[in-house]
């Protein structure tokens, strides 16, 4: 398996990011235009919390609260689990597994670089079954 920073080439390498006073309706508003499912709390540059649609679904929708007034501060997971451009895309699966979460912010000592997903791991699984298949493909027709 890679690095994870095989993965970050490959794609978007914006740091979706929210602030921790900002409103989890601020939130829903980002995760919806930047197409994704999870942001990372910072702040001056410092992650301090990751906040996804899953808390707000469990934290705000299910418990009746208004999205407007509950603030990202209060609902995010701040124990965040990262880790490092060069941890290998296996152990991120692992990790994600275990610890049943779908995203994982990339740190680089003190900088945010970037996060990969379930569904970036997923991606890139599929594309070296797809490449291994062909070469046996190409191996038994010549």
């Amino acid at each position: 398996m890679k690095p994870v920073s095989e993965l970050l080439k490959r794609r978007n390498s914006s740091v979706w990011r929210i602030e921790p006073g900002a409103t989890m309706f601020d939130a829903l508003e980002a995760l919806a235009s930047h197409e994704v499912g999870a942001l990372m709390v910072m702040s001056h540059d410092k992650l301090v919390g990751v906040i996804s649609e899953r808390d707000y679904t469990r934290k705000v929708a299910l418990q009746g609260r208004n999205s407007k007034e509950v603030l990202v501060a209060e609902l995010m997971t701040p124990d965040v689990l990262t880790v490092t451009p060069s941890t290998r895309t296996r152990e991120c699966m692992t990790l994600m597994s275990q610890k049943r979460i779908r995203h994982l912010p990339v740190v680089e000592g003190d900088r945010v670089v970037g996060m990969i997903s379930i569904r970036d791991l997923m991606d890139d699984i599929i594309a070296d079954h797809e490449q291994t298949i062909e070469q046996l493909r190409s191996y038994i027709q010549s």
